[in-house]
């Protein structure tokens, strides 16, 4: 959390820069699409701890979302400074989970404002099928992402905030949609940021938590289901020592040898999650082994501030997925994992 603190502190703007880049020694520009799901994070902690200051960091946060928010409502791609400003889909359900947050700890009429226009401007552009065509991010794959159940598990977040039922229904459709897509054993095609025939476990997790916390929310059991099948999938391919293989093709197989560390906190709390909604007790094992880890990456003595408490990308740190660099992802997402482990 003092390495998310510090992240926050160098942009000078409220956001939270990307990442701290070792090899040259600089953190990178303030990043929307992450600030707004580290929001929640830092109110967790906040209630967790007692420390009052990092409730004060979730809202500044949130009021910088609202600054930078485009007209048509939506969240731009990349960070602050990216060469090309246009609304993206995964980035605009992202920060939706911000401004949830703050609203249901503020009910600042600011807040459900924003978080009301991202996501109407969602419904609006999605297609009849429930999936999203339209507004890709220009830094990634072009095309249809699986991945976007992640925004409509966003919308279930501002449809439970504002009491809006259209919102869950758009949700509803997208984690249809992408179901409608799955191999029998569960795993999904277009899942990946670059290589869909062997997707990373980063946006493997961001779609199987989609599906499962929607099919939550709904009390859709065929969605459950599907969750459990792609959880198991992954399961399968977990080491001894907690890690899992960076990518896995569709039959759930090994295809590199390092391991996306983001992707591993990811799954543990998907994994922490499933245990909790199905009680089926493997997966805390899978969890626990997945989030030891991680943990045994972390260097918590290091006189650099931007190594210090921080996550690699990669593990070996020379691994291709955001190679010597610590994204303020991969430390949101284990941060969030060892706060639920609190509850196991």
């Amino acid at each position: 959390m003092q390495w998310l603190a510090r992240a926050q502190d160098v942009t000078g703007c409220g956001g939270v820069s990307a990442y701290y880049d070792l090899r040259h020694g600089r953190w990178a520009e303030a990043y929307p699409e992450t600030t707004g799901y580290i929001i929640p994070t830092f109110f967790d902690y906040a209630a967790y701890s007692g420390r009052e200051e990092y409730r004060e960091r979730a809202l500044k946060m949130a009021d910088w979302e609202t600054q930078i928010q485009l007209p048509e409502g939506a969240i731009q791609a990349g960070t602050l400074g990216a060469p090309l400003v246009v609304p993206t889909i995964f980035n605009t359900g992202q920060v939706l989970f911000g401004w949830a947050r703050a609203y249901r700890e503020t009910q600042h009429p600011s807040y459900a404002d924003s978080m009301r226009r991202a996501a109407d401007w969602l419904v609006s552009v999605q297609d009849e099928d429930g999936a999203w065509r339209k507004h890709p991010s220009p830094f990634a794959r072009p095309g249809i992402n699986a991945y976007n159940t992640r925004a409509a598990f966003a919308l279930i977040a501002a449809a439970q905030a504002l009491g809006v039922e259209r919102y869950a229904e758009a949700a509803s459709r997208n984690v249809a949609w992408a179901m409608s897509t799955a191999l029998p054993n569960g795993w999904l095609p277009d899942n990946c940021l670059e290589e869909p025939d062997k997707p990373l476990t980063h946006t493997i997790a961001y779609s199987i938590r989609g599906i499962l916390e929607v099919s939550a929310a709904m009390k859709n059991t065929e969605g459950l289901a599907a969750a459990v099948r792609m959880a198991r999938g992954v399961a399968a391919a977990q080491r001894s020592d907690g890690s899992i293989p960076g990518r896995l093709d569709r039959q759930w197989q090994p295809q590199v040898r390092w391991s996306c560390m983001t992707g591993n906190a990811q799954m543990a709390l998907v994994w922490m999650r499933l245990a909790e909604v199905t009680a089926e007790k493997i997966f805390r094992e899978n969890a626990t082994k997945a989030i030891g880890f991680c943990v045994r990456q972390i260097d918590l003595d290091s006189p650099n501030d931007g190594v210090r408490g921080g996550m690699k990308g990669s593990y070996p740190f020379d691994g291709p997925y955001m190679r010597h660099r610590y994204p303020n992802w991969a430390t949101k997402f284990l941060a969030d994992a060892l706060l639920l482990v609190q509850t196991f």
